[in-house]
């Protein structure tokens, strides 16, 4: 059968990428579809990443059939600091040949641009999706997390990939108490380094603070594999895409004396199992499933955290982690689904460590690295 690839243009072929990954995974339990709207506005120049980077989108066709897809997309500021061109929301049918075909897609694409390497599953951002799942197929997505069939990875190797990192996310059930070491521990934090856990009582309030939280995140993720600083416009992109749908009771801020944010989470309800009734539509029913989940649910995500490095040595870790965990534990949480970590983000994971017998599921996404 004759492979061709084909790239995306215009709106009708970029719904046909968007989609291509309902269909794939239509009897897979643990797939959980991203809403297309949303997918629309990431992978359009409304999203404004794209005025920072360079993105090939490609479909891969067999007999005039989908059986894969591919996201390339060159950072300025990436391609100046390592040379390396990224591959993301990436799916295919298991057959060598279509995994083979995209990556070399992209790579004949990416190499006039001077790239020597190519790396991925990546986005745009960290708060994109990212990592090739090789853990925890039996586990149910997140909203924002990659879920793929277990034969990826081994699709990755044989094109000679090899691990550039890894990422964990822990699952299991809220402490029924906190360790008093560690609550005594913040207030002694709170009192020597004048921090203070802001109340939040409204949404307006929140987006006071949206800016400084998304300049704490900026300053954190500095060092984290993969990143680059967001610009001003992207900011005010995910202060939108983010802050508009949270509840305010799961919405830590931690400040200093000047009232600026040094530490900071949002959580929200899980919604994977009614982005999976909506089906990636809003309309004329998602919405009703959207809502149900994210009014009536005991189950979290954390979906980002973040402290200023200049604060981290001053306990401005310990503080966020046990302000949003007390908060779990009044609002009766039941169970939550941490964010992606870096395996050797030690800071966050010596956290976890305290509530060991409370993680129940361990789950492991990779990026791959090879050079060209």
């Amino acid at each position: 059968m004759s492979l061709v690839l084909v790239e995306v243009k215009d709106r009708h072929t970029l719904l046909k990428f968007i989609k291509f990954p309902f269909n794939l995974y239509k009897n897979c339990p643990s797939y959980v579809p991203p809403l297309i709207d949303f997918e629309l506005s990431s992978l359009t120049p409304k999203n404004p990443a794209f005025e920072i980077s360079q993105v090939k989108l490609l479909l891969a066709l067999k007999e005039g059939v989908i059986v894969g897809r591919i996201a390339g997309i060159i950072l300025d500021a990436e391609k100046e600091d390592k040379n390396l061109v990224r591959f993301g929301w990436i799916d295919f049918i298991d057959d060598n040949k279509v995994s083979t075909a995209l990556i070399q897609g992209i790579i004949d694409w990416a190499k006039p641009f001077g790239i020597t390497g190519i790396h991925g599953p990546l986005g745009f951002t960290d708060f994109d999706f990212e990592g090739t799942l090789i853990e925890g197929f039996d586990e149910l997505a997140t909203q924002a997390t990659i879920y793929n069939f277990p034969y990826y990875a081994s699709h990755f190797e044989s094109l000679g990939f090899s691990k550039a990192c890894d990422w964990l996310e822990g699952r299991g059930e809220v402490p029924k108490e906190l360790p008093k070491r560690m609550v005594r521990g913040t207030s002694l934090i709170k009192t020597r380094f004048k921090l203070e856990a802001k109340k939040i009582k409204s949404k307006s309030q929140i987006k006071t603070y949206s800016k400084g939280i998304f300049q704490t995140l900026n300053s954190s993720f500095t060092n984290l594999y993969g990143f680059y600083t967001l610009t001003d416009k992207q900011i005010d992109y995910y202060v939108d895409a983010y802050l508009g749908f949270v509840r305010k009771e799961f919405v830590t801020i931690i400040v200093n004396e000047k009232d600026e944010v040094v530490a900071c989470a949002i959580t929200l309800p899980s919604i994977s199992k009614a982005l999976q009734k909506a089906k990636g539509k809003l309309y004329p029913f998602g919405f009703i499933h959207l809502l149900q989940a994210f009014w009536k649910n005991n189950t979290l995500d954390m979906l980002l955290i973040g402290v200023n490095p200049n604060y981290q040595k001053l306990g401005a870790s310990q503080l966020i982690f046990v302000e949003l965990l007390s908060n779990f534990i009044k609002k009766k949480v039941g169970t939550v689904n941490t964010a992606i970590m870096l395996e050797d983000n030690h800071n966050v994971i010596n956290l976890w460590n305290e509530f060991r017998g409370n993680v129940t599921t361990v789950i492991r996404r990779r990026c791959f690295i090879k050079s060209i």
